[in-house]
């Protein structure tokens, strides 16, 4: 038995190991390319260490790609079979149930799990990042910022991580609103360790959803140097700044920024996809010549549409096949999704409930079938959290159906809309634009 570096016990083989394991999360809680290679080590030092095999689990699962979850069954039963010979601690095989209920389709109750390591160990800082995951594509930001807040009073500026931990702070005041809060703790996390690109997006999401578009580029140009050694993540926050620079309306400056930094590397990952997708798809709503940008990522979605892991990451597949009126595959992935809403998982409840109105939606506004696009979204517009994702993610969906009541002639719907929305985002440029257009259509000359 050693210890972390946080004093939490742990099974392993040598201090070498534990000191090699302690390097893979501080890796992971950075978003560092050599994540993968750091648990690599760990392994090759101790083979038979219960969470490194969690672990491994774990961040397969975080792809959330369907022929990478029989590596995290095995990454399971690796860890039970170390566990077997070497003995868990409580703490171990608490992990370990929250990585089988994941497995498993259960979110809330692999969540559960590590919100209950955080009762008696609140310094497992794997655990407070791995909840808030979760509880983020739950779409359950009073659960995510419950979930940081009360492990808080155990964590001290001495303790290494405790920046971390102030940005996984932010991020979930940020989602609940709190915006001021979020903001200041946000920077003193970026201040404490710059390369915390997770705090340094919290204040980003702040400052996009009070419509701070200049202050918001320039922070991100100013840390941007710090993040060298980041993995895809950054493409998210690159996303950040092309909406900064569209709502400054700058699109030719949002177009360089899509082919030489959101889409640098044209990868496969969801979160890319989605980036990419909710940027093309607000350009061409403001009238810009996208040209052949769309066709990749339709040809991604063909393949990866039907793993439905995160129905967030179908939604944004579909649109890039409905943009680009590939409808025999969007129809083909919305029979997928229709057989998949029959299991009984987390994600199959949110593609019963949302997925599949939105999928239909999605595919109606895409054929120009606006009047049907509206009607199918009207009933699931309340539920567009359960998807998860941020506010400033599933935005894109309620400019969607704003845009599409304009287009279907449902003025009074899109001026409510507008109207509704502008109690979040009263200065918001693309707001005001269509509130504008809308009104001229009610009254005109």
């Amino acid at each position: 038995m050693h210890h972390d570096k946080r004093g939490l016990p742990q099974t392993a083989a040598s201090a070498e190991a534990m000191t090699a394991f302690d390097a893979t999360v501080e890796a992971y809680l950075a978003f560092e390319l050599q994540t993968g290679d750091r648990l690599k080590e760990t392994l090759t030092l101790d083979p038979a260490m219960p969470l490194a095999h969690c672990l491994k689990g774990c961040f397969l699962l975080l792809f959330a790609k369907r022929n990478l979850a029989k590596r995290a069954t095995k990454a399971l039963a690796d860890a039970r079979a170390a566990g077997a010979g070497a003995g868990l601690t409580p703490r171990e095989a608490q992990h370990l149930a929250g990585l089988e209920a994941w497995l498993g389709g259960d979110l809330q109750a692999a969540a559960a799990c590590w919100d209950a390591i955080l009762v008696e160990h609140p310094q497992d800082i794997v655990a407070l990042k791995l909840a808030q995951y979760l509880h983020f594509y739950l779409g359950d930001a009073p659960a995510m910022r419950r979930s940081v807040t009360r492990p808080l009073p155990a964590w001290s500026e001495d303790l290494p991580g405790y920046g971390y931990v102030l940005g996984l702070k932010a991020f979930a005041l940020e989602e609940c609103g709190y915006y001021a809060g979020a903001e200041a703790i946000g920077r003193d996390a970026v201040a404490r360790n710059p390369r915390d690109i997770w705090a340094a997006h919290a204040v980003a999401h702040v400052m996009e959803m009070q419509d701070r578009a200049e202050e918001g580029s320039k922070w991100i140009d100013g840390l941007e140097p710090a993040w060298s050694g980041c993995n895809n993540f950054a493409y998210h926050v690159y996303w950040h700044r092309c909406l900064f620079l569209l709502d400054q309306g700058d699109t030719a400056a949002v177009l360089r920024h899509y082919d030489g930094k959101v889409r640098a590397d044209l990868s496969e990952e969801y979160l890319d996809i989605s980036n990419a997708v909710a940027l093309l798809w607000r350009l061409e709503q403001r009238g810009v010549d996208v040209g052949a940008r769309w066709d990749e990522l339709a040809e991604k979605a063909t393949r990866l549409g039907e793993d439905h892991m995160l129905i967030f990451a179908d939604a944004h597949y579909l649109m890039a096949l409905a943009a680009t009126r590939r409808d025999k595959q969007a129809e083909a992935l919305l029979d997928s999704l229709e057989d998949f809403a029959r299991g009984q998982g987390t994600q199959e409840a949110v593609a019963r409930d949302v997925g599949l109105p939105l999928g239909r939606a999605i595919l109606a506004y895409g054929q120009g079938r606006y009047d049907d696009a509206v009607l199918a979204l009207q009933p699931c517009r309340a539920k567009l959290n359960r998807l998860g994702g941020s506010h400033a993610q599933r935005d894109l969906f309620e400019q969607m159906m704003i845009d599409a009541a304009i287009k279907a002639g449902k003025i009074e719907i899109a001026r409510t809309l507008l109207l509704e929305r502008a109690e979040t985002r009263r200065d918001n440029a693309w707001n005001h634009a269509m509130l504008v257009a809308a009104e001229r259509t009610l009254t005109p000359n």
